[in-house]
């Protein structure tokens, strides 16, 4: 599913009208349909209803749903906000049925003064403000009548977006001047503000609402954002030879586990060899080998020199692909020969955790990096690498521009995961769960992609299928256990199971 800025959704909209072809009025009506449907799904109408609408195409919306909902025996009240003194054509037309409806319980159009409402518990406010096309923070008189909204206890839902929260970019909006919807009834495709975490006080439940705009602009319209589908993860599977032996399934090195952090080289294997690869060294420090040898039977074992660290680099030439850094540690005799380690590495590199710490510590070293390095910080471990953001847009902007001038790869993890390529295009990862907030879950991952790697994917489908499997199994694991008692070892249980539904 592609994510469009709000300049493409105007774009979209005019070629749905244009080549469909269709009124703009009657797409505005198709749509207020759709939002009315889905209203009077979760809201009766004995429910009472306060409709803010504005002078712009949501509020003109928001006309359309009070007038749908008054046909359908709502009692609605309406507040149109006319302070310019300049509605837009639709909004204009949208005023002029309603009034004409003669069902509205009553209709108000404010141009000055405003004497709000009393907003009360089981009253239903919509939302038709301000949408998409929103650029800069609310201030007057619609910042307070916001803040008024937000701080009644009636239910509230916006439409497509609410007001005052922006499509993309929303670092220096004024978060006090932003509706708290209950719901959110976004249109056709979900808005890259939604995917960030510090946005979801603002969109409660969130449904997307197809109104049917053109297919055809759909897939004509570049997106720089995508959010994962199945098909297209499924369409990624390279099918087994049944004739396939062990050699030809991938010899996957892992670097990892300092002594103490013995169970973030377990993890990582354990999963690596759950993702099919067909053989997995461990290189891991002296002190390991008893628990290593025990944990995971199936690993083949390689010691450092060194008793409880990583102290020296290791040829790579056996092997199909590297991941580097679970529970490595941070020690400075261990990040000279990390950067060696990432230097001589000419098979597809995964650095994960304490890898990236060190990097972190060693920025300089960043631009020494192979291309197509596959790099999979968290927020915490990406900010340390390039400098605390104000928020997730920031940090998904700098995590682009990382990618593009590495010409690697950022994962950088999250409820929405997000992959960062190469050419800067951004593609968001929909599965997963709050119960993989654990101990060793980015372990887990790095082993899938390092063994999806060894055996043969190409490094985008690695990362995206790697990903995308890894999450799968998250929720497979919540479905059955719950996410609170959730850890890590549970990735890991169901990735058979993940990859099973996919093949299925």
């Amino acid at each position: 599913m592609k994510i469009f800025t709000s300049a493409q959704i105007k774009e979209l909209d005019r070629y749905t009208i244009e080549h469909e072809p269709i009124p703009s009025i009657d797409l505005m009506e198709r749509a207020a349909k759709a939002l009315t449907r889905a209203i009077t799904d979760m809201w009766s109408n004995s429910v009472p209803v306060i409709v803010f609408a504005g002078p712009g195409n949501n509020g003109g919306d928001a006309l359309a749903i009070a007038r749908l909902l008054s046909e359908q025996g709502y009692q609605v009240s309406v507040y149109l906000f006319n302070i310019s003194g300049h509605l837009t054509e639709e909004c204009a037309v949208n005023k002029k049925r309603l009034t004409e409806s003669k069902r509205i319980k009553s209709f108000v159009e404010v141009t000055q003064e405003f004497d709000p409402p009393v907003l009360e518990k089981g009253m239903l406010v919509v939302d038709g403000l301000f949408g998409s096309g929103l650029n800069k923070p609310l201030a007057g008189g619609f910042a307070s009548l916001v803040k008024y909204i937000n701080a009644s206890h009636a239910e509230i839902v916006s439409i497509d977006v609410p007001s005052g929260l922006m499509t993309e970019d929303n670092t220096y909006n004024i978060r006090a001047n932003i509706i708290h919807a209950d719901v959110t009834l976004t249109l056709q495709h979900l808005k890259l503000a939604f995917l960030f975490p510090e946005n979801q006080q603002f969109i409660g439940q969130l449904k997307v609402l197809d109104i049917r705009l053109s297919q055809e602009g759909i897939e004509k319209l570049e997106a720089n954002y995508t959010v994962l589908e199945e098909a297209q993860v499924r369409n990624m599977l390279l099918k087994r030879d049944p004739f396939a032996h062990k050699g030809q399934m991938g010899h996957a090195l892992l670097i990892a586990g300092s002594y103490g952090m013995a169970g973030a080289a377990i993890l990582a294997t354990r999963a690596c060899l759950r993702a099919g690869v067909g053989k997995v060294t461990v290189h891991t420090p002296k002190k390991n080998r008893e628990i290593l040898q025990m944990a995971v039977p199936e690993a083949v074992l390689q010691f450092d020199p060194e008793e409880t660290i990583f102290s020296e680099a290791v040829e790579t030439e056996d092997f199909n692909a590297v991941g580097i850094g679970p529970g490595l540690g941070q020690s400075e005799t261990t990040a000279v020969p990390l950067i060696a380690q990432l230097r001589r590495t000419t098979c597809p590199l995964v650095a994960d955790a304490d890898a990236l710490n060190i990097l972190a510590n060693h920025r300089a070293w960043l631009q020494q990096l192979p291309k197509n390095i596959i790099l999979t910080p968290h927020a915490k471990e990406f900010d340390r690498m390039e400098g605390h953001s104000a928020d997730s847009y920031e940090r998904l902007t700098k995590a682009r521009h990382l990618a593009e001038r590495l010409q690697g790869f950022v994962i950088l993890k999250g409820r929405y995961t997000a992959i960062c390529l190469p050419d800067g295009h951004v593609v968001f990862n929909p599965t997963g769960n709050a119960g993989m907030a654990t101990a060793g879950s980015g372990d887990v991952l790095t082993g899938i992609i390092t063994a999806l790697l060894a055996r043969g994917y190409k490094t985008p489908d690695a990362c995206i299928l790697g990903v995308y499997l890894h999450g799968l199994a998250g929720d497979l694991a919540a479905r059955e256990l719950g996410e609170e008692s959730l850890i890590a070892e549970d990735i890991v249980r169901f990735l058979p199971r993940a990859f099973k539904r996919l093949k299925e």
